[in-house]
């Protein structure tokens, strides 16, 4: 065989071993990208039952007598001087994991109150099954602004409640515990892998 024939063939498979480690490393690279948008799909789903839950002691620690009412901005989370003994409600303003931003989109009443919180994301969720009951309506969603984490007496989370908020709000009457058995602490995620009660995530089963 001649030697530019040789070169020859070594060039082609040279070049068709480059364009596969193309093709796989698209491949991982797709995989990486999925599996990290999943895990901040995970992320927001916590940080957003964390706003929720805080909402709702807001509105549940109004002082006896006293009309309960939503908080008018996210700081009063951090800090409810409405009584004496000033409580903390939220340890801090989370960023939105969609947006890598402290910005979040609010549902309000008509006089300003703050009912919920949702991801100012416009892109497409991939979670679409195994969400807690409180959340089910998650499954219909079209994209991450749809995730809607709020509290309106008498309506479900991630529900509309018309007579008591905007049309894009939701409620819920309770705090959310996915765990009836084992309350988690305030600041543990319960939508991590480590957190469910078998060892594994039943909200990532799709």
């Amino acid at each position: 065989m001649k030697r530019s024939a040789v070169q020859g063939y070594i060039y082609l498979w040279t070049l068709f071993a480059v364009m596969l480690a193309g093709v796989m490393l698209a491949g991982a690279g797709q995989m990486w990208q999925t599996a990290a948008k999943r895990e901040k799909e995970l992320e927001l789903l916590f940080v957003g039952d964390q706003f929720r839950r805080a909402i709702e002691s807001y509105y549940d620690s109004s002082q006896a007598g006293r009309t309960s009412r939503y908080p008018e901005s996210l700081e009063q989370l951090l800090k409810d001087e409405r009584s004496p003994a000033i409580r903390r409600h939220l340890r801090k303003i989370f960023i939105d994991p969609m947006t890598n931003s402290h910005e979040w989109g609010l549902i309000e009443q008509q006089d300003g109150g703050i009912t919920g919180v949702y991801s100012l994301s416009t892109g497409t969720p991939l979670k679409r099954a195994n969400f807690p009951e409180e959340y089910s309506i998650f499954e219909k969603a079209k994209n991450y602004q749809d995730w809607k984490f709020s509290h309106a007496k008498g309506a479900a989370a991630g529900q509309a409640d018309p007579s008591t908020a905007t049309p894009q709000s939701g409620s819920s009457a309770t705090p959310f515990n996915p765990f009836s058995q084992s309350q988690p602490a305030a600041d543990a995620n319960p939508f991590a892998p480590d957190q469910s009660p078998a060892g594994g995530n039943p909200f990532i089963q799709e």
